[in-house]
């Protein structure tokens, strides 16, 4: 299988993308460290995978800690012995963040960008160490348009803030082996999502057009795109933010 006898760490994967994530991994052969802010989300997506005959272990904690991103990460290894891979996947949209909100815009920073970062950091020192790996970021395409969130100012700063991260932590890894690229999802059908459809019909109407192709995508197309980043198949593809959005971008 694709990542027989690799050790990935997926975070935010209690629900939506990260979710999906998780669940495909092992079912192609990796032993996964599930992480999310919900420490009960993700127990239930380690437990899915472990019925489903896979290995994981859960962790819960918020990744804008840099202790408790840590922990997570290492977590990994110290159960599977190494760590191949990870999808750093945790990020939220602060309800009061299109009032210009001082603290939401802060909050969405510490934990779609310093998040990223913590976990990148502990990450990369175990990859570093073993000569090899590859991670992937969860960016949006709110990183090349702001027209897709333009009343999120903090979302969509910190995602622009994501892809410069992962530019700057490929070019400095390039040589050692280490692979980083970043997966920039439009509308998707996560929990985050549909809680904004659910205010009205006309928020609802209008993020499932939002595309040319006419619908959101589901959690796991856009797990297909990261796990093709993370994978040996993309071997020369570094410093990259791969777009699934449905043709959004080119209109």
């Amino acid at each position: 299988m694709e990542f027989s006898g690799k050790v990935a760490f997926v975070s935010g994967a209690g629900n939506g993308i990260g979710r999906a994530a998780a669940l495909l991994l092992a079912e192609r052969g990796a032993k996964v460290c599930v992480a999310d802010y919900d420490a009960a989300a993700a127990a239930v997506t380690a437990e899915a995978i472990r019925a489903a005959g896979g290995e994981a272990v859960s962790a819960g904690g918020d990744v804008a800690d840099r202790a408790a991103a840590t922990a997570m990460v290492d977590l990994a290894v110290q159960t599977f012995g190494k760590l191949d891979c990870a999808l750093n996947n945790a990020g939220i949209t602060h309800p009061q963040d299109h009032d210009w909100d001082d603290d939401a815009f802060q909050r969405s920073l510490d934990v779609n960008l310093k998040g990223v970062f913590y976990c990148m950091k502990a990450e990369l020192a175990h990859m570093e160490k073993a000569g090899r790996g590859s991670i992937v970021n969860t960016a949006s395409i709110a990183a090349m348009i702001a027209s897709v969130a333009p009343n999120l100012p903090g979302y969509t700063s910190s995602k622009h803030a994501v892809m410069g991260l992962t530019k700057v932590a490929a070019l400095k890894y390039a040589r050692m082996g280490i692979r980083v690229n970043a997966v920039l999802p439009g509308v998707t059908g996560t929990n985050m999502v549909r809680e904004v459809m659910e205010h009205s019909a006309e928020a609802r109407h209008t993020l499932e057009n939002f595309s040319p192709m006419g619908r959101i995508a589901e959690p796991s197309e856009i797990a297909e795109a990261a796990l093709f980043l993370m994978s040996d198949r993309a071997s020369f593809i570094t410093a990259h933010g791969l777009v699934a959005d449905g043709g959004v971008t080119v209109q």
